[in-house]
C-alpha cells in the first residue's frame, strides 16, 4: 500500500505506513525545531524541553503518564537532535487512540512545574557532567564545535551548566509557543495501521494546534574546521578527523554516505582492514557522514594508545588519499549491499520506518520510495567516488583529540600532508 499522507485543516501533516504482519503500531510526532533553533540565551533548552514532556500535564501527573502507557504494555519516549525534536510511542494497535491522546497532552498541555523544573535541571546537570568524563562522547562535542566555532549547528545539544540552570516556565512555554507549530510538525504512524482512522484520532487531538510557529530559520552554518587537543591521563586517545561534507539535497549527499562505508563502514572496510587488521594500531576505527539541512559533515574517527599515535593519523590520511586515486567496483557493489539491506531491515522495523518517513517529510517535503533511493544509488560510479573524495578530502581539515594526546603531529604538518597540502602522508610518517 506504502506511504499515505493527508493534510489537516491547520497544516498539520499526517502519515501512515500499513506494514504486514506487524500487531504493534510506532508513532510519533516530529517538530523542525532543535537546538540549532536556540537562542544564545537558549542553550540546551530543546534538550531541556524533552525531559519535561513527561512531568506532568494540566490532565496528568508524571507518574500517570508513566503509569497509563505501561499499564497496556507501550513505552513512550522523546529525542533532541541538532534540527529536529521528536516524541514517540509504540503500542499495540488497539491502544493507539491512548498514545495520539497522550502525545496531543503532552504538547499541549504540559505545566513545566517549577518544582519538576529544578529536579530535571539538576538530572541534566548530571548528564553534563557524565558527558564530559567520557572522552569518546566529549570528543564528538569537541569535533563539531571545533567544526562549526561560534555557530548553533557547533554546539553541544546539552547546553552547560550555567544556561540550564538559568531555564525558568516561562522561557519554556515561550520557547514551545515559538518553535512549535503545525507547519513544522509531522505526525506519523507505522505498522498495525489503518490510515483514515489515524487521521481522525490525530484530527480531534491536534487539528486545533496553532498552524504557525513564529521562530525564525536559522542562521547558514559556515565549515571553518580547525583543531583542538585535550590532553588527559588516560588509556586510549579518542581522535576524530573530518572535513566538510553535504546537505541532504545537494547531490553529493548520497555518494558522501557511500564513501564513508566504502572507507570505514565494516570490518570489510579500508581502514579497518589496514588501521586495525594490519597495523593492530586501535581496536575501533570508523567513517561517517552526518548531512544537515544546509550542509555536512565527513569524519573518521578512531582509539588508539600513546603507542600507536604517532602512526595512526598519517595511515589514515594515507588511505583518504588513496579514495581519490581508485576506488574499486567490487568495493562500490558491497557498499551499495550494505545500503539496500540497510534500508530494507530499517523498513521491518515499525520505529525506524516511522522516523524515516517523518524525516522525509520534513526535509523533502515527501515520502522518498525506496526504488527512487535505490535508483539513485545505483546511479553512483567509481568516477564519482573518486573526484569526490578528491574534492572532500581538500577542505580545511577538522582534527578533534581527548586524551595523551601528546605524541600527535601539530595541525600544519598534518594540514600539509592532506592532498591538498605540500607533501603526502608518508612526510608524516617519516
Amino acid at each position: 500500500m506504502g506511504v499515505e499522507v493527508s493534510r489537516l485543516s491547520n497544516g498539520l501533516t499526517v502519515a501512515t505506513e500499513t506494514l504486514p504482519s506487524i500487531e504493534s503500531v510506532a508513532l510519533g510526532v516530529w517538530v523542525k525545531s532543535g537546538a540549532r533553533d536556540e537562542r544564545d540565551e537558549e542553550h540546551g533548552m530543546a534538550h531541556l524541553l524533552e525531559h519535561m514532556a513527561f512531568k506532568g500535564t494540566r490532565r496528568r501527573s508524571a507518574f500517570q503518564i508513566a503509569s497509563e502507557i505501561e499499564d497496556v504494555g507501550g513505552e513512550i519516549n522523546a529525542a533532541t537532535s541538532v534540527e529536529t525534536t521528536s516524541f514517540y510511542a509504540r503500542v499495540l494497535s488497539a491502544d493507539v487512540p491512548l498514545a495520539v491522546d497522550m502525545l496531543a497532552d503532552i504538547l499541549q498541555e504540559s505545566l513545566f512545574d517549577p518544582d519538576e523544573l529544578s529536579r530535571e535541571q539538576h538530572v541534566i546537570l548530571q548528564e553534563i557532567g557524565a558527558a564530559h568524563d567520557t572522552p569518546d562522547d566529549i570528543v564528538f562535542d569537541r569535533f563539531t564545535e571545533t567544526a562549526f566555532r561560534h555557530q548553533t549547528l557547533g554546539r553541544s545539544i546539552l547546553g552547560t551548566p550555567e544556561t540550564v540552570k538559568s531555564f525558568t516556565s516561562k522561557q519554556l512555554h515561550d520557547f514551545i509557543e515559538r518553535q512549535y507549530g503545525a507547519d513544522r510538525m509531522i505526525v506519523v504512524a507505522a505498522g498495525d495501521i489503518r490510515h483514515d482512522d489515524f487521521v481522525r484520532e490525530v484530527e480531534a487531538r491536534l487539528g486545533g494546534f496553532r498552524a504557525k510557529s513564529t521562530g525564525t530559520t536559522p542562521q547558514y552554518a559556515q565549515y571553518v574546521g580547525g583543531d583542538f587537543r585535550e590532553n588527559r591521563d588516560l588509556m586510549d586517545a579518542q581522535i576524530i578527523l573530518g572535513f566538510e561534507g553535504r546537505a541532504y539535497h545537494v547531490r553529493d549527499f548520497y555518494c558522501s554516505q557511500v564513501l564513508s562505508m566504502i572507507l570505514g563502514g565494516g570490518m570489510s572496510s579500508r581502514l579497518f582492514q589496514e588501521v586495525r587488521e594490519k597495523r593492530g594500531l586501535c581496536y575501533s576505527v570508523y567513517a561517517f557522514h552526518w548531512g544537515f539541512s544546509d550542509t555536512g559533515i565527513f569524519g573518521v574517527h578512531a582509539a588508539t594508545g600513546q603507542s600507536g599515535m604517532a602512526e595512526l593519523v598519517p595511515v589514515i590520511i594515507r588511505e583518504l588519499e588513496r579514495a581519490g586515486e581508485s576506488i574499486g567496483q567490487v568495493e562500490l557493489d558491497r557498499a551499495h549491499a550494505q545500503y539496500r539491506a540497510g534500508l530494507i531491515m530499517s523498513g521491518e522495523n515499525p520505529a525506524s520506518r516511522a522516523s524515516q518517513i517523518a524525516r522525509q517529510l520534513l526535509l523533502f517535503g515527501r515520502p522518498v520510495p525506496k526504488e527512487e533511493l535505490m535508483e539513485r544509488l545505483a546511479a553512483l560510479t567509481v568516477d564519482r567516488l573518486t573526484d569526490l573524495s578528491g574534492r572532500l578530502f581538500s577542505t580545511k581539515p577538522t582534527l578533534t583529540a581527548v586524551g595523551p594526546v601528546g605524541a600527535l603531529a601539530p595541525y600544519e604538518s598534518i594540514l600539509e600532508a592532506l592532498p591538498n597540502g605540500t607533501g603526502m602522508a608518508r612526510k608524516l610518517a617519516g
